[in-house]
């Protein structure tokens, strides 16, 4: 059984009443001799236990999308065919635009979720130039499959989640399609593509979404490969204007990072809750030595690049939980790199989905307006939405859609 679907969770409940009738009814009824009785009454504790503590894991498991299947959970799943040294740019010198156009096949994503807005979908892309092997989500927009918009183009988002984290979370936990669909309808978010990929490529640690040669390249997959097959399999606007990356926690690290190391992929990225110095997430591979926390540190990236990248930065977080690495970022940059801070305090919630969900709204009205795009409604456009400014309300601070100024007021 699938360890995020319904059948093993339903399993869990009818085990976890069972396990609780079981004691009631048969603890003064077993016979024999008193180490027997004792014995089998320990077993009846201990399998009421288990079956209570693996159905709450189930419960959050689910509710965060933390693991997507057993082989996440166990340490056993490895997404990595090869890893090539690449190079500086990722590509290895290969001409990307020679290569081949690969259809993929697509069908409905099952989970939690995935069926609600339109549906998700989701495919299983062999990367050519990352050597990674892994799935990918995607969603469509209303106006994708409408006729008057049969020659348009449009917009993308990477999703990237957390660690560990499941590429569904995006759509199961933080619900983002069922979010958008209606602002998108309406006319007050632009119709973006939702690319969803698998970002725990390697057992038990968190690649830091950067190319390790022998190990894994995980830029290369996220910024190469998963762009290419989207652009071949669907209308999307090209790189970057039409291009931006989103995370939270750990993925909002890799969203900082992937945008500052290439400009020329990702015009815009949104960081929630992240981090600069790798070592925050001690699992991950960039953390491992200083040398790769220093070239794999959004921070120190952009004060070391040749020129300003032309990006916009979006960075939310509370104190000592990403407001502090989204002030060095904005401290750092110079035009034509733009960063917008947004403060969230503490009465918002912790480090969690809840803490991100009221935040996906906010964040695609800011791309829709940073990147200069044009909702659409009913065949014409609507004008973007403007930023958040000072005097936010305490509920504009708990959305995210506060300015710094406004929210560093009431801290």
């Amino acid at each position: 059984m699938s360890l995020t679907g319904t059948p093993f969770l339903c399993t869990l409940v009818v085990l976890s009443v069972a396990a609780l009738v079981l004691p009631l009814v048969l603890w003064s009824r077993i016979r024999g001799p008193r180490a027997l009785r004792a014995a089998a009454r320990a077993l009846m504790l201990l399998f009421a236990q288990g079956t209570a503590v693996a159905l709450v894991f189930t419960l959050v498991n689910n509710a965060n999308s933390l693991y997507d299947n057993w082989a996440d959970l166990l340490g056993t799943g490895d997404h990595v065919r090869q890893a090539a040294n690449l190079g500086a740019d990722g590509t290895g010198g290969i001409a990307l635009q020679r290569l081949p156009t690969v259809r993929q096949a697509f069908e409905p994503a099952a989970g939690p979720g995935m069926g609600a807005a339109g549906g998700v979908r989701v495919t299983q892309l062999r990367g050519r130039v990352s050597g990674v092997n892994a799935e990918v989500y995607v969603w469509l927009p209303p106006q994708y499959g409408e006729p008057a918009y049969r020659h348009r183009r449009f917009p993308v988002v990477e999703l990237l989640p957390g660690y560990p984290g499941s590429a569904k979370a995006w759509f199961g936990s933080l619900h983002a399609h069922e979010q958008l669909l209606p602002l998108m309808r309406s006319g007050q978010v632009a119709p973006f593509i939702l690319v969803a990929p698998r970002t725990n490529l390697l057992a038990g640690v968190d690649t830091g979404c950067a190319n390790i040669p022998g190990t894994v390249n995980a830029d290369t997959w996220l910024s190469v490969d998963v762009p290419k097959m989207v652009t071949d399999n669907f209308r999307a606007q090209s790189a970057p204007r039409g291009w931006a990356v989103a995370g939270y926690s750990a993925g909002a690290h890799c969203a900082a990072r992937l945008a500052v190391a290439h400009p020329d992929r990702y015009r815009a990225a949104v960081s929630l809750s992240g981090y600069n110095d790798p070592i925050d997430e001690r699992a991950s591979l960039t953390a491992q030595s200083p040398a790769l926390r220093a070239a794999n540190n959004p921070y120190l990236m952009l004060r070391r690049s040749p020129a300003p990248p032309r990006i916009a930065l979006y960075l939310s977080g509370q104190q000592h939980d990403g407001y502090e690495a989204a002030v060095a970022l904005e401290q750092s940059a110079k035009a034509p790199t733009t960063v917008h801070v947004v403060y969230i305090p503490k009465s918002a919630g912790g480090h969690t989905m809840a803490l991100w969900r009221p935040q996906v709204v906010p964040v695609f009205q800011w791309l829709t307006q940073e990147m200069g795009l044009s909702p659409v409604t009913a065949g014409r456009a609507a004008p973007p939405r403007s930023p958040s400014t000072g005097g936010a309300t305490p509920a504009e601070l708990a959305s995210g859609t506060a300015s710094r100024a406004g929210a560093v007021q009431r801290r």
